[in-house]
């Protein structure tokens, strides 16, 4: 797995940074479910999404507690678990959470150097150093928490050449796979309480050394009805990007309510996938049966006034329901899933980037009366 090729932000929108990269990454190593049915999860991240499973851990492999699931597209690599039996942790945060993300791993050089680097600036421990073997050779893993349940693993795989970790076997085709030209992971999206987000960028500057990235608040993420604030804080080398929402002050439940009431607690809210073809990927992925958020006719009406010419038709942007958003270094289209758990918690984002690095500020009204007209029909907002 290479690392991500993704530039650095530029000056115009990140802090400055003063001191060397004590915590550098080379991007996400990959994503952890607990769910409560690994087997099939992987077949809807298989059949719906087009990745392919590439690694198998559980009671045939000497695993008793659990089996893991590895698909992967791209770089983009999911781990979906679920627990054998009753009354361990696994268990506990699918009782809790439903099907959602543990674990957001990271790809370093020295896994023991992250580890000490960010425990000594005040990070709790979830898991030493240690170093996992088998005949593929080692890597080394060490993990610290982050906000609510979830936690970040360090992981470092220099020294090995299996297909995932070690203690998993390899699955070396995969008939029911059909990719939809999904490349890498732009970022990962948290949600946190009232009055938390500051408190969760401070951890990720001064425990992890990342910058502010943008900032956007209430004013600009708000409808008639809700209103949530967002900081986006990135890495060194701008390969990883954690935006961080808490809920405003609004007439009605923000879309971050909703989700910290039925997930509970703060945790992953979206994941962005990158596609250099987004118009072929979305076209795919609604043919496989993923469904989209959809906006209004009349924001296709104003697009071309407000975002410029672009590369790709309008009329198939309106069609498959792609918004897209232009900043002083270019565009970028995007398009987000309705959640793909029964809980209105974890979705996804579809995401082509074409010299924009910014997050899609253009597009906030549109997409957010849309995720309050699903709020509505759930009863929720």
């Amino acid at each position: 797995m290479s690392a991500v090729s993704q530039p650095s932000a530029s000056p115009a929108i990140s802090e400055t940074k003063a001191n060397a990269d004590f915590l550098p990454l080379k991007g996400v190593d990959h994503i952890e479910f607990y769910v409560g049915n690994a087997r099939q999860a992987a077949y809807f991240y298989r059949a719906a999404f087009g990745m392919s499973l590439v690694a198998y851990a559980g009671p045939e492999t000497g695993q008793r507690d659990r089996a893991t699931y590895v698909v992967q597209q791209g770089k983009i690599r999911f781990a979906l678990t679920t627990p054998l039996r009753s009354g361990n942790a696994i268990a506990e945060h699918v009782h809790r959470h439903g099907d959602a993300v543990r674990v957001l791993a990271l790809w370093v050089d020295d896994a023991r150097s992250a580890w000490e680097e960010t425990t000594r600036r005040g990070a709790s421990s979830v898991a030493e150093p240690s170093t996992l073997e088998d005949d593929h050779g080692q890597v080394v893993v060490s993990s610290i928490r982050t906000y609510g349940d979830t936690i970040h693993t360090f992981v470092e795989r220099s020294a090995y050449s299996g297909s995932f970790l070690p203690g998993f076997r390899a699955i070396d085709h995969d008939p029911i796979a059909r990719p939809a030209g999904l490349l890498h992971i732009d970022h990962m999206v948290g949600n946190v309480g009232w009055h938390e987000m500051d408190k969760w960028v401070d951890f990720y500057r001064t425990v992890m050394g990342f910058s502010l990235y943008q900032h956007f608040d209430d004013k600009d993420i708000s409808t008639e009805y809700s209103a949530l604030m967002s900081k986006v804080m990135s890495n060194g080398n701008g390969y990883v990007k954690f935006p961080i929402n808490e809920p405003a002050q609004g007439k009605r439940r923000s879309q971050i309510e909703e989700y910290l009431d039925f997930y509970p607690g703060p945790g992953v809210q979206h994941i962005a996938l990158a596609t250099k073809d987004i118009l072929h990927t979305v076209r795919s992925l609604q043919e496989q049966g993923i469904e989209f958020l959809r906006v209004p006719h009349t924001y296709y009406t104003e697009l071309e006034r407000r975002v410029g010419t672009i590369d790709e038709p309008i009329s198939e942007l309106e069609e498959l329901g792609i918004l897209a958003d232009r900043d002083e270094e270019g565009y970028m289209l995007q398009i987000f899933t309705r959640p793909v758990e029964d809980r209105p918690t974890v979705f996804f984002e579809i995401i082509q980037r074409k010299g924009s690095r910014s997050f899609g500020k253009g597009n906030f009204k549109a997409l957010f009366e849309a995720i309050e007209r699903e709020q509505q029909a759930r009863g929720n907002l």
